[in-house]
């Protein structure tokens, strides 16, 4: 048995202000979650070379740029449901849409542009989250409605090459995703079975000997964003439960991020000027939690 992990407090660092929260505004993806009408629901924390924190509001179809001093802009208004954002070494921002697929937004105008729209000729089910490898390839998560009752979510990468395979399917919503700074392994969040999965990958970029890297238990949710340090630990959101669980290579327990404003955390990403404060966004609440930690994130592709 483990012991009980140290446990580590957080504290606001933005809180989303009254002029964007919503209030009354349906929308297909609130009906479907049931919900009821949130005024927001943060997701897909990036930053960006100058230290700016994007982050997503999947019901209403909304980018924000939060700038180092904690103050909220609205950068896109669109037709979607953004969830996942990364930003590419060049500069290029990139969403995975449950409703549109793979997008790119252009930050000085607001405008999203298709990247990717179906798979094969068919529609994806609803893309959930990114990695990018270091030469560019993107992995990303279609996870739709799947769960234990329809295991049909996948996990895809799309070469710079511009082919698309499917690393992975029959999995019960996958979620977050990371690659190890290798890239043999790749971390997948698999929320409705409570479970990290961890993927060997051949060179082929194939998957083979998939297992359980860690099976988590309660909450209301599960396993939502997931990040990496420079030592291979893994930080997992854990959506439910008001928690960041943060785990080493080997799987053993070292922290227990606590939410000091909501149940819902739903995913991370490192930061400040030494990578060591993890940003949390904990949907429920509308703000972005810190968190101090002595492991650096791992280097981002967007700042290497």
């Amino acid at each position: 048995m483990f012991a009980a992990p140290p446990v580590i407090e957080t504290e606001v660092f933005a809180r989303l202000p009254d002029k964007f929260r919503v209030s009354g505004r349906r929308s297909a993806w609130v009906e479907a979650r049931q919900h009821g009408a949130p005024h927001s629901f943060l997701e897909g924390p990036s930053f960006d070379r100058a230290g700016n924190l994007y982050c997503t509001d999947i019901p209403y179809g909304r980018i924000f740029k939060v700038t180092p001093d904690g103050t909220f802009h609205l950068v896109a208004e669109y037709d979607g449901e953004p969830n996942g954002l990364k930003i590419r070494r060049d500069g290029r921002i990139f969403i995975t849409d449950h409703k549109r697929g793979l997008l790119t937004l252009d930050a000085d105008t607001g405008a999203v542009t298709p990247v990717l729209e179906r798979a094969n000729s068919e529609g994806f089910r609803g893309l959930n989250d990114l990695y990018f490898a270091a030469n560019g390839d993107i992995h990303f998560t279609d996870q739709g409605q799947s769960g234990l009752q329809d295991p049909s979510g996948r996990v895809y990468c799309l070469g710079t090459d511009g082919h698309l395979r499917c690393v992975l399917d029959g999995i019960p919503s996958p979620n977050g995703l990371v690659l190890t700074a290798d890239e043999k392994i790749l971390y997948v969040n698999v929320t409705r079975a409570n479970a990290v999965w961890r993927l060997p990958l051949l060179p082929s970029g194939a998957a083979t000997k998939v297992g359980v890297f860690l099976q988590l238990s309660g909450g209301l949710g599960g396993p939502d964003g997931l990040a990496i340090d420079e030592a291979g630990n893994l930080a997992v959101a854990h959506a439910g439960m008001g928690v960041v669980w943060v785990f080493s290579r080997l799987g053993e327990p070292l922290y227990r991020i606590n939410s000091c404003e909501g149940e819902r955390t739903t995913n991370l990403a490192y930061g400040g000027p030494d990578r060591k404060t993890l940003y949390i966004t904990e949907s429920g609440s509308g703000t972005i939690l810190t968190a101090r930690l002595p492991v650096a994130g791992e280097r981002l592709y967007s700042h290497m």
